[in-house]
């Protein structure tokens, strides 16, 4: 893949991402179904610069496994998990199925843009409690790729 190309994948992901956190926030918030949360977002926003398949990955693949993905890093917290601020709750979900079960996608990756959306979207310093979570479940899900990497 040419540098242009990668740098073209990596944008949209990042636009996929940040639609993808609005989608949880508002099946979180609303109870939507997925599907149409995604047609509501594919009506209303200009999708030719998102990777759609990603988008799809995050909004229809976080829903079915909540719970599983709450259990992962809800040892992690230092508050009940109802404590948490909706958009911290939607981010540590995404983040959290991207750690697990997108192993394509390195972890800093992962981390950095969690971190970034929680700037954008979350309370003032919500970015460095997002950060810690996702870095200790870096840890545990991906051991051996955290340890390569120090």
């Amino acid at each position: 893949m040419s540098r242009q190309a990668q740098q073209q994948l990596i944008a949209q992901r990042r636009k996929a991402r940040h639609y993808a956190l609005q989608a949880l926030y508002q099946w979180h918030m609303a109870g939507a179904k997925p599907t149409d949360i995604e047609a509501e977002f594919r009506t209303d926003y200009d999708f030719a610069v998102v990777d759609l398949e990603y988008f799809q990955a995050l909004v229809h693949g976080v829903p079915p496994l909540v719970e599983e993905l709450d259990e992962l890093y809800t040892p992690l917290l230092d508050r009940r998990i109802d404590e948490l601020d909706p958009i911290e709750r939607s981010l540590l979900r995404m983040g959290c199925f991207e750690l697990r079960d997108r192993i394509d996608v390195p972890y800093r990756v992962v981390i950095n843009e969690a971190v970034a959306l929680a700037k954008k979207f979350g309370a003032a310093e919500s970015y460095k409690y997002i950060n810690g979570v996702l870095d200790k479940l870096a840890r545990q899900l991906r051991g051996p790729e955290v340890s390569a990497a120090s």
